[in-house]
């Protein structure tokens, strides 16, 4: 009889502890993916941004090429744009790690991320990782 009631109280479900593991466990895990996949996604602004830039350099330097008196502080967008790839007829934009728009500073070697009255915008904070800058 003793064993009978043994086997009764045998029950393969969950506890209410390991039910809440489990949850514990499963929200961890979606907020490191979430935390990871929004990292990776400024990461992703970032690289976009050198490459645009890095395209903006070489206009700069085939224009300065061309142009051998003029100085770079005097260089417009304008005058750049018949010098960047794929026949582009506008100066290229750079979106911001908050989703604006943000355009091009020419007027420096190399170009730079204008954040709006010539300010440079590089979230990173480093001006040598390649990332919102052409890098070195």
């Amino acid at each position: 009889m003793r064993a009978h009631l043994r086997s009764e109280k045998a029950n393969p479900g969950f506890t209410l502890l390991e039910m809440s593991m489990v949850i514990l466990v499963l929200l961890s895990l979606m907020g490191t993916g979430l935390f990871v996949t929004r990292k990776y996604d400024q990461w992703r602004l970032g690289r976009e941004a050198s490459e645009v830039l890095r395209t903006v350099y070489s206009a700069q330097r085939m224009f300065l090429a061309d142009n051998p008196t003029r100085l770079v502080s005097s260089l417009t967008a304008a005058e750049l744009i018949p010098y960047l790839p794929n026949n582009a007829t506008t100066m290229p934009t750079v979106r911001s790690l908050t989703g604006t728009n943000l355009g091009i500073i020419v007027t420096s070697s190399p170009p730079t991320v204008n954040a709006g009255s010539n300010v440079v915008y590089d979230p990173s904070g480093s001006n040598k990782d390649s990332l919102w800058d052409v890098g070195e």
